[in-house]
């Protein structure tokens, strides 16, 4: 038996013809574009069949007959038992006009040549778009009751579908499936399409969220969804069957599902927050028109929601079916496979498959070269405060990325034995001394980066002071206040906005301040160093207000408790978990990489959320706490004790990983 495929090359098309190839003494012709001969081999060791039984023919699906050369229509004419035609845009975002080209004019010319060479059986994949978007239940032996098609993709295979009604002049068929996905075996696709837009969406839930927590969905209309596995059965089937001329199958799921339900299910299968309450999207229509017009009139609104939609990956078009209306019989199709032993699997049994290969071959970050090395090589990093702890560490991660990493710090003999060991490892810093507490040496440093370095491209405020203490052993070391926010705010500001002007006339530059837990913890016994890094954090909120159109981003680390020389001094914190500087330097990449607005631990989000909405509670826990650590003896004045722990306060330290008390 002979074949002629359109498609072949497409994610259905070259499926078909491999099972095509399984019938014995089976021969297919498909068609290809002479630039693509290159393919042809690898689509034979695809199909795994000799060049025999694979036969290319160059054309063009948008030429006349499709622009086979007229020797090999001789060749063919009279010899193709079956005429699949399967080539088609099936990209809701492509625009109108390629759309018109290829599904409706390539369908015309498809019929025409299936005509010259008198093919026994004219099979037509069409898709349940055709019926557009009709309200109720769409019946396979329905086509010119369709309604509200004026979407270029479901206009054209409305109108496709129509010329091989009116124009085939062989035996025909049409086979409409659903939204096709991958296959419920493998999970394998090609291309990010239907329920795939929404993929990005699931990841960032689960990446944001625990997989505990109750969220919002919308429950929507019913969509309808099948693998391609079994669409490529039922076609492989039905069409080698007697008396199926001028009918048409819905090659359909008997059990449609809700939007909700789909995002659910994958939901579960990504691991994600499960979707516990559902709120029916059919409600968003009693929004009057002239509300919605209005609304994205106004610029900000259409900034964000380009942004949402840019950053998520989701086409706009796919709004517009959320409440998709219609449903599909399929009684033709139960009759065709009555005995086949051919089934829709449910989707909640290979939904798994489908998320686990998109997460590993087709989401799109993939292509983005997320290594810190792609994102900072060859560029000026400066890291305050750079000679050890967190900005030390940072600072060996950037080097060996090949960036060009200026540390600074107050003392010189420290910048010294930085250099020594980055040179050690094959790599170099380029060290200034710098007082960021010193207004003046501020200024001062800051000329110099521009003249020596053009300014930096990643500014990493790293240069901090912690103090613990009390208020109550505070009230005469108010100067503990002044200095803290001398370097913390003021210090880090100077250098930022000295810095701002060169990044803005390049259009570009990343801010990375180093803030703390404590800020959206509250943490006692910290008053003047979280009243500082809240100072930092509440100007970074602004600055990246106003610097958000001009290339010019901020990034804010509510960092957990890290040990380093800072924290020393503290002696209950030496059996407190803590954060090596190395783990909080990779957080600091990770800033610089991704560019996030913030990052926070969950127990930070936690806190902050608690504090939010729960602020007497809160009190309570956290004043509880502050009597349960006492203030070290350094803070007291007195350096020769050491404060006891109860065995709460034991059990506790070990359970709060990163709360500063």
């Amino acid at each position: 038996m002979q074949y002629f495929v359109t498609g072949a090359t497409g994610f259905i098309g070259k499926r078909l013809v491999k099972k095509l190839l399984e019938r014995k003494g089976s021969v297919v012709h498909f068609l290809i574009r002479k630039e693509s001969e290159s393919k042809v081999a690898a689509l034979r060791e695809f199909w795994g069949a000799s060049a025999s039984r694979v036969v290319p023919v160059f054309g063009d699906l948008t030429a006349k007959k499709l622009g086979v050369a007229g020797e090999d229509v001789k060749k063919l004419k009279g010899q193709i038992d079956h005429f699949y035609h399967l080539a088609a845009v099936y990209d809701l975002g492509a625009d109108e006009e390629s759309q018109i080209a290829v599904n409706i004019e390539g369908t015309r010319n498809t019929v025409e040549l299936a005509k010259s060479i008198d093919a026994g059986h004219f099979h037509h994949v069409s898709s349940i778009a055709a019926a557009g978007l009709y309200e109720g239940v769409f019946r396979e032996d329905m086509f010119e009751e369709a309604e509200n098609y004026d979407h270029p993709y479901f206009m054209t295979k409305h109108e496709s579908e129509k010329i091989v009604r009116k124009e085939c002049k062989v035996p025909w068929s049409v086979y409409r499936p659903a939204m096709v996905v991958g296959d419920s075996q493998t999970g394998e696709m090609d291309k990010i399409d239907g329920p795939y837009y929404f993929f990005k969406l699931i990841q960032r839930m689960r990446q944001l969220l625990p997989p505990w927590m109750p969220v919002i969905g919308l429950e929507g209309g019913r969509v309808n969804i099948v693998p391609v596995d079994f669409v490529v059965n039922c076609l492989d089937f039905i069409s080698h069957k007697a008396g199926i001329n001028k009918k048409c199958f819905h090659v359909v799921d008997s059990e449609g599902y809700r939007v909700g339900g789909v995002l659910d299910i994958f939901s579960k299968a990504a691991h994600a927050p499960k979707m516990n309450l559902f709120v029916n999207a059919a409600l968003l229509g009693f929004i009057p028109r002239s509300v919605t017009k209005t609304l994205l009139s106004i610029k900000p609104v259409r900034r964000v929601k380009a942004a949402v939609m840019h950053d998520l990956r989701i086409p706009e078009d796919m709004l517009t079916f959320v409440n998709y209306p219609t449903r599909f019989d399929r009684r033709e199709l139960d009759a065709q496979l009555k005995g086949s032993g051919i089934e829709c699997p449910h989707l909640k049994d290979y939904a798994w498959r489908l998320w686990d290969y998109w997460e590993r071959h087709l989401d799109p970050d993939l292509a983005i070269d997320r290594t810190l090395r792609g994102t900072v090589q060859g560029k000026v990093v400066l890291i305050t405060g750079g000679s050890s702890g967190i900005g030390l560490a940072s600072a060996h991660k950037f080097a060996e990325a090949g960036a060009v990493t200026i540390i600074c710090g107050r003392d010189q003999d420290k910048l010294d034995e930085a250099q020594k060991e980055a040179k050690a490892k094959g790599y170099s810093f380029v060290c200034y001394p710098a007082d960021i507490a010193d207004m003046n040496d501020c200024d001062r440093f800051v000329k110099l980066l521009i003249e020596n370095h053009g300014g930096v491209d990643f500014l990493i405020n790293n240069a901090g002071r912690s103090i613990r203490r009390a208020i109550e052993n505070s009230y005469d070391r108010f100067h503990d206040y002044e200095r803290t926010m001398q370097l913390n705010y003021f210090g880090c500001l100077r250098i930022t906005m000295g810095l701002l002007p060169t990044m803005t006339a390049k259009k570009k530059g990343h801010v990375v301040n180093i803030s703390s837990i404590g800020v959206l913890t509250n943490a006692p016994r910290f008053s003047a160093y979280v009243a500082s890094k809240a100072a930092l954090d509440a100007w970074t909120r602004c600055a990246s207000s106003e610097y958000a159109d001009q290339g010019v981003s901020f990034t804010t680390i509510n960092m957990p408790l890290v040990r380093t020389p800072m924290i020393a001094p503290t002696n209950i914190y030496k059996n407190v978990p803590t954060l090596s500087p190395e783990e909080a330097a990779d957080m600091v990449a990770g800033a610089c990489i991704y560019k996030n607005v913030r990052i926070a631990t969950r127990l930070g989000i936690a806190g902050q959320v608690l504090h939010a909405l729960f602020p007497r509670i809160m009190q309570i826990v956290m004043n509880t706490s502050f009597r349960m650590f006492p203030d070290s003896s350094a803070a007291k004045g007195d350096k020769s004790g050491k404060p006891q722990l109860s065995a709460e306060a034991v059990a506790m330290q070990q359970m709060m990983r990163g709360i500063h008390f």
